[in-house]
């Protein structure tokens, strides 16, 4: 209970008789009043107003000053002071239902952060600014929410935010009141269309699923189709070279066959052209008459048998006409890549050359003693 309530209170009371306080002389008890008075006038006369804090000073009702922080003697008795917080204070925005654009039911609520910039203003200009305030907030936040739509309320939370701020910042200002910062914190739609969100979230989940499953398969079915089609390709290759190798196996064999052939007729033939001379030689005549072929196998392996060379008649090369590859069918069959065998079969068919050779030079040996005894038999006649 303050002084001033107490004095009160003393004043309004009956005063008892002087003479009914025993021990009391009449002076000591108003010396003791006058003393209550100066103690409630001293304390309703100094007021201290804290460092964060204005006050706005009135005497009589009337409207005087604002008090700064510090320590003030005022009017005692006849003066009251009303305290503003400079700080930034923090006012809560009710939970509000609002209905919006694409008519969906959404609730919400916000946070409103704001500072006393001029105490005067805030003490004359509006009751409760704090309320006032609220009140403000409340129905600017039903009508942004009624301008969007319910995607949009959602998800554009800074939007709904700054157009909160920005139409309370007109009349906050008369207030002498600056809106800081809005905060919403939730919104949230109603029940049915949130059980429909939660259903269109899931289809969408589930075509995305379906989709990047279709996706994963078609690219398998890529994958497949790519790697049958590169084995494809092997097997095609090893199936070429394969051909190529036989065929080129079979042109090494033909040839093979074809130059042992060669050789074993020719050998035939010198082999018969040496009995036919030896059978010549052996008669009366000294004149012979020889076929081209043998002369010309005469030729290539004992050209000093006819006394010349061969190649020097008009009949031919001196060699027997036999078949050649062009490039191009060497290149297919590979007849460069038998060098080392053809080379390995002309050895052998030189070893039988010179043994032929051998033979001829014999037979020659034999027919020079033949012709020398035909000459002395001839001298004789």
């Amino acid at each position: 209970m303050s002084i001033p309530s107490v004095v009160a209170a003393l004043a309004g009371s009956p005063t008892p008789p002087l003479q009914s306080l025993p021990g009391l002389s009449p002076l000591t008890i108003v010396g003791g009043i006058l003393l209550l008075i100066a103690i409630a006038a001293v304390y309703s006369a100094v007021e201290i107003v804290e460092a964060y804090e204005k006050e706005a000073l009135t005497v009589f009702g009337e409207y005087r000053k604002l008090l700064e922080p510090g320590i003030h003697v005022i009017p005692p008795f006849v003066s009251r002071t009303y305290p503003f917080d400079l700080r930034t204070q923090t006012i809560d925005v009710p939970q509000q239902e609002a209905i919006t654009r694409d008519n969906s039911p959404v609730t919400a609520d916000a946070v409103i952060y704001v500072r006393v910039m001029d105490a005067k203003k805030a003490f004359l200009e509006v009751e409760e600014y704090k309320r006032a305030v609220s009140n403000l907030a409340q129905t600017t936040l039903r009508a942004v929410l009624g301008d969007m739509e319910l995607d949009d309320t959602l998800s554009r939370r800074e939007m709904i935010n700054e157009r909160i701020r920005e139409e309370l910042d007109e009349p906050t200002d008369e207030w002498g009141i600056r809106v800081e910062s809005v905060e919403v914190r939730e919104v949230n739609p109603a029940a049915g269309v949130k059980q429909a969100m939660e259903q269109q979230t899931s289809a969408e989940r589930k075509r995305r699923a379906m989709i990047l499953e279709a996706q994963g398969e078609r690219r398998s079915a890529i994958e497949q189709a790519q790697g049958a089609k590169q084995s494809d390709i092997v097997r095609a290759q090893g199936a070429k070279q394969s051909q190529i190798l036989e065929a080129q196996g079979d042109a090494i064999s033909t040839v093979l066959r074809a130059k042992s052939a060669e050789s074993m007729g020719e050998r035939a033939i010198v082999d018969k052209g040496m009995e036919t001379l030896e059978n010549i030689g052996q008669g009366e005549s000294n004149t012979f008459v020889m076929p081209q072929e043998l002369t010309s196998l005469v030729g290539r392996y004992g050209k000093h048998l006819s006394g010349g060379d061969v190649n020097d008649m008009a009949g031919g090369d001196g060699e027997l006409d036999s078949l050649d590859f062009d490039d191009e069918t060497r290149e297919l069959i590979g007849l460069d890549n038998i060098a080392e065998i053809i080379g390995e079969i002309d050895e052998e068919a030189q070893v039988d050359i010179d043994a032929m050779e051998e033979e001829a030079r014999a037979i020659k040996e034999g027919d020079d003693a033949r012709a020398s005894r035909s000459e002395r038999v001839e001298e004789r006649e």
